[in-house]
């Protein structure tokens, strides 16, 4: 059986937690603006960070408990058998497949907001090239790029608050919203305010290459999320505070246009923040790459996948296969959505994955009670049930609002799950 190194230690799965995330801190949650202005929108944000914080604190137990590079996948295999695996895997490369192309197109809008003269579309599908060209070369070596551009990433967002903090006036924040807040423009909301946290689940596709994992990996995670939340509450909350937010509210690149709202056009700090606001985007862009190509290779391992994508490079010890496959997979999302589009896609297999997650975890605890479990959810049942729930209320206001893509995703879930369902003699492993 393919096999992967154990080189990650808590500092390095900090990084990849974070820079799993942090993207979403640069781009794609001002579209919940369009959708419920800035106090809806702020509802919205609540909602999900209570959602995450439980979640996180529960995901957490699983984890720990079953380091293995399927993640959900297999939680849900233990729990539910063969078919609540698919399931479950279904969702998830859902969520991390679609996560990056999202994130190449903010890299191109970036750019080309430094530099008109390049376009778009080309750089976006330079980065799956450069990417996966670093992913290839070792996990330690990746995980150590990862710490680089997060910890750079991080402190570019301490730096860009400071800067628009003297600029902040609450009768910013609170002009041209809705006379009335309703539940419609809060649930419209939603996806964009999952786009702050989406995808720190991904550290448990690393998991198996994590050094010590019963103690390292909830030291990441948790010390992860609570870094996120003051991250993205104080990045939305003054963004929406400099000036008018609309302008802001459906384009890819909103800190730089804030800081030029706030400086002016061509102030040194809008081009410089720009500049290096791409570390942000490359450091989410990174640590995708490694778990969507983690859980290609789970799922080829275990029967799921043509066999050829489990393959590990014997010099390397990584799965280039599941790495190229994957990118390939980015190049057609990037050509064929915006990106609203690709983030409510993405979101929908994230809070779907989250629920059954909850569902695995609870079953779990009756089913192989003596499982061990160096991390338990606090405040259990309570945690994971208020995760579960608000996973299920986040799911169904992002297919009520987006029917169109709500459908594409179960047409895709039931078109594979078809083809499960033929091959099953031959693949299921339970």
């Amino acid at each position: 059986m393919s096999q992967l190194k154990k080189v990650i230690n808590t500092t390095q799965l900090w990084s990849i937690a974070v820079g799993l995330v942090i993207s979403g801190e640069y781009f794609g949650w001002n579209y919940g603006w369009e959708t419920a202005g800035t106090i809806g929108f702020l509802v919205s944000t609540l909602i999900v960070t209570v959602m995450y914080v439980t979640f996180i604190f529960s995901y957490t137990e699983l984890t720990a408990a079953i380091p293995d590079a399927g993640g959900t996948f297999e939680y849900a295999s233990r729990a539910f058998g063969s078919v609540g695996g698919f399931i479950a895997a279904f969702a998830t490369l859902v969520d991390f497949l679609l996560a990056p192309p999202a994130i190449a197109y903010a890299l191109g809008s970036y750019t080309h907001f430094l530099n008109s003269a390049i376009p778009v579309i080309p750089v976006a599908v330079g980065t799956y090239f450069v990417f996966i060209a670093i992913n290839v070369l070792g996990i330690k070596e990746s995980a150590r790029f990862s710490l680089v551009v997060t910890i750079l990433s991080v402190l570019e967002l301490v730096i860009f608050m400071a800067i628009i903090f003297p600029f902040y006036k609450t009768e910013n924040f609170l002009a041209h919203n809705p006379p009335t807040i309703t539940m419609d423009s809060v649930f419209a909301g939603i996806p964009f305010a999952v786009w702050f946290f989406v995808a720190i689940e991904g550290v448990a596709m690393v998991a198996e290459e994590v050094k010590d994992p019963h103690t390292t990996i909830p030291k990441a995670y948790i010390s992860g999320i609570l870094t996120l939340v003051v991250l993205a509450l104080g990045v939305m909350i003054l963004s929406a505070g400099v000036g008018d937010w609309r302008l802001l509210s459906s384009i890819d690149y909103p800190l730089p246009e804030t800081l030029a709202m706030t400086l002016g056009k061509n102030s040194y700090w809008a081009k410089t923040f720009a500049s290096l606001g791409l570390f942000g985007l490359i450091a989410s862009f990174h640590c995708n790459t490694i778990s969507y190509s983690r859980q290609i290779f789970a799922l080829a391992r275990a029967g799921y996948l043509p066999r050829f994508l489990a393959n590990v490079n014997t010099r390397f010890q990584t799965p280039h296969w599941a790495l190229i496959v994957g990118g390939l997979v980015g190049f057609i999302a990037i050509f064929t959505g915006t990106t609203s589009q690709i983030i409510i896609l993405s979101v929908l297999g994230a809070v779907i994955m989250y629920g059954i997650s909850m569902l695995s975890l609870l079953v779990l605890r009756t089913k192989e009670p003596h499982l061990h479990r160096p991390f338990k959810a606090p405040f259990y049942p309570i945690f994971p049930i208020i995760a579960f729930v608000l996973a299920l209320v986040c799911m169904i206001a992002i297919v009520y609002y987006n029917q169109f893509l709500g459908m594409i995703f179960t047409l895709g879930l039931l078109l594979c799950l078809g083809v499960f369902y033929l091959l099953r003699k031959k693949n299921a492993r339970y």
